[in-house]
């Protein structure tokens, strides 16, 4: 038997159809339901290919005790974090309050009329183990805090709720920082890139694109090498996927060797676009141009639905066989000794150990996740041997495998038939801000390798998003099989912007035929929609989600904290800068120097929590339009100029290619390319 959850849009959510928890959605229903019954609110929040998400609704949230319990004493609602982020920002800040840290799944207790929390927790077990008591027991607990201790209640959550209100009024600064707050910001976050003998070691490239961007400066630290480490670590490690392209989301291990699984959307367009600007820089690594084109291939091949839209995310997890009860972590990727040595000819065997980490014993519970050894060009027989385990894994080779259709759910996963390995399920929905980041990467990367097949794929996901995504006036986050839903955020907005405008550089660059679209044009008019419902008129800057939308949310964040991904105002700074330069429309410095004074003193007091918007700020003080020919423009924009916008030039005098501006000034017009290449530098 099914409870509310089975004809919802989100996968997330339809995972926990079947369970015999009655979950609700997050809805003004079941908050009423809550205060009217006085039941607090188990609140749920996690997204589809989160690991320890499978295992507890394969564990506690299958349990009938556990449900039966929570169903009597408790409103149970579930929410998909990828459809609702603003939700889950708030309730995460109020997590790491209660606890000091956070995660998903995202399990929070709320008052049943406020919906403030006042007890949290990320993954419990169903039976007490790793020092953690068992979910059943903290349920009973919880439920006889709420009716007995009504003053201590009414305490944790009046300091919750006090400290999330103080958390949004931030102090605005009386300037926009100076460039020696941006300096010292960059220098704080270049040390974040150092390497580390113990935790994990996710990709963080909000802060290693700053840091990068940021080589103008003397900051006493090889900036060149850090970024180019942090590109190596991405490129050689076993967080990518060397056999079928794609990055996974991160390592459980300090050397970049066994990940957790999922592969996310976000993180590849991330990647693309750092490793792109990477090669830009001159760092001209061989693994970085082979990681690109793999995951590009990847992401034709498993990752675009019908229209060229991007879908969001596949799975840690996949069935060994179609007879397992649970999916198993990592199957699908990682390789035992003795299949390899049954796959491989001897010799192949012995040019893959010398060119990965391949041992009898394994790195990840006895099998092989593969990792380089060391950069550089991979030999005509390693790329034969991994082009064999790709034949493994998919049961086609390559060359035959244009596409592979998506595993929708666990039922299609274990029915469909496969002619290798069963496949972990992927999410198909699409999410405006994550296929945006796609679109940015491949944008980048066609300019700087110069493949103007790269180009096409990020027009097409554009062009979906362009004709799909809007009603009426309105931009949506979401698309479900083609129906738009949930009204776009702040991310959704600034990651479009920045797309369109990284589109429109592509076109001024040449690559490709020319554009049936007007990036820029369209750059413009998302950008006054973004200002119209989203932009704080008493603060400054833009909040998380629209204020008209009708639901009263405990806060109205601005976000400014980065994450796995960039916080939406640091790119809309970088956005507004840009913009400004390529039409000559000051309103847009000025819409940034607002947001970057109402964020000052977190630029300054707390620049590892906001890389975006040190990078915007480095726009803001550095931001330089090159109004050249096409044949300059096509020389210059192959290297890595970080704050530098290319705009065609008609009217140039005679004998002229270019000049460079800066903010509202112009320096000499320039006769080379070699002089503009001059007056570029800083």
């Amino acid at each position: 038997m099914t409870n509310r959850l089975a004809d919802s849009s989100s996968l997330y959510l339809r995972k926990h159809a079947e369970n015999p928890i009655d979950w609700w959605p997050w809805c003004d229903e079941a908050l009423g339901q809550a205060s009217r019954d006085d039941k607090p609110i188990f609140l749920s929040i996690g997204y589809s290919s989160c690991h320890w998400c499978t295992v507890m609704e394969g564990e506690a949230f299958s349990d009938d005790a556990i449900a039966a319990y929570l169903n009597a004493n408790f409103i149970p609602i579930k929410v998909d974090r990828e459809e609702r982020p603003d939700l889950d920002s708030i309730y995460m800040q109020a997590l790491q309050m209660l606890t000091g840290q956070g995660g998903w799944p995202l399990n929070v207790v709320l008052h049943p009329v406020t919906q403030v929390p006042f007890y949290g927790g990320t993954y419990f077990p169903l039976e007490p183990k790793y020092g953690r008591p068992g979910f059943l027991q903290v349920l009973n607990a919880l439920r006889q805090f709420y009716d007995e201790e009504k003053a201590r209640l009414s305490e944790i959550t009046e300091t919750v709720i006090g400290n999330l209100h103080q958390g949004v009024q931030l102090s605005a600064a009386p300037t926009v920082p100076s460039t020696a707050v941006l300096t010292a910001g960059l220098t704080t976050n270049a040390q974040l890139l150092l390497p580390k003998d113990q935790g994990t070691c996710f990709p963080m490239i909000p802060y290693a694109g700053a840091v990068l961007g940021g080589g103008r400066f003397d900051l006493e630290l090889d900036l060149a090498h850090l970024c180019g480490q942090r590109g190596r670590d991405l490129a050689l490690g076993g967080i990518y996927d060397h056999v079928g392209g794609g990055f996974h989301r991160y390592t459980v291990d300090p050397t970049w060797t066994v990940p957790h699984f999922e592969k996310m959307l976000y993180d590849n367009g991330l990647i693309v676009e750092y490793l792109a600007d990477l090669w830009a820089s001159g760092q001209r690594e061989p693994a970085f141009e082979r990681a690109i084109a793999l995951t590009h291939t990847w992401l034709r091949r498993e990752l675009t639905g019908p229209g060229g839209y991007f879908y969001a995310a596949q799975d840690a997890d996949n069935f060994v066989t179609a007879s397992d009860a649970e999916p198993e972590e990592g199957a699908f990727y990682a390789w035992p000794y003795k299949i390899l040595e049954s796959a491989l000819r001897a010799d192949q065997l012995q040019e893959l150990t010398e060119a990965f980490t391949v041992t009898p014993a394994g790195n990840f519970e006895g099998q092989i996740v593969l990792q380089r050894r060391h950069p550089g060009p991979l030999s005509r027989a390693v790329t034969v041997a991994l082009d064999q385990l790709f034949t493994l894994r998919y049961g086609t080779p390559a060359a035959e495998l244009a596409t592979f259709p998506p595993a929708t759910s666990n039922q299609v996963a274990k029915t469909h038939g496969w002619p290798g390995r069963i496949p972990p399920v992927t999410d198909t929905k699409l999410i405006v801000a994550w296929n945006s980041l796609m679109i940015s990467g491949l944008a980048q990367a066609a300019i700087a390798l110069q493949n103007p097949d790269y180009l096409a794929t990020a027009v097409r996901a554009a062009e979906y998003i362009r004709q799909h995504q809007w009603v009426g006036s309105r931009l949506h986050r979401l698309g479900y099989d083609g129906t738009p839903q949930v009204l776009a955020q702040s991310e959704d907005y600034a990651l479009l912007i920045k797309a369109c405008l990284d589109l429109h550089q592509a076109n001024v660059v040449g690559l490709g035929p020319a554009a049936a679209t007007d990036w820029l044009t369209l750059a413009i008019s998302i950008q006054q929609e973004f200002d119209h419902w989203l932009w704080s008129a008493d603060q400054g800057g833009y909040f998380s989600a629209p204020t008209d939308s009708g639901e009263a949310l405990l806060v109205q964040e601005r976000p400014y904290q980065d994450n796995a991904t960039p916080a939406a105002n640091g790119v809309a700074v970088a956005n507004l800068v840009r913009l400004a330069l390529l039409t000559d429309n000051l309103d847009y410095l000025d819409r940034a120097d607002r947001t970057l004074q109402a964020f000052g003193t977190v630029i300054e007091q707390l620049p590892r929590a906001c890389p975006s918007l040190l990078a915007g700020l480095n726009w803001f003080h550095h931001g330089t339009v090159v109004k050249a020919t096409a044949a300059a423009i096509a020389d210059l924009a192959i290297e890595y100029w970080p704050t530098t916008v290319f705009t065609l030039s008609p009217d140039l005098p005679a004998g002229a290619v270019g000049m460079v501006c800066r903010g509202t000034k112009c320096l000499a017009v320039a006769n080379s390319v070699d002089q503009l290449r001059q007056q570029l530098q800083p």
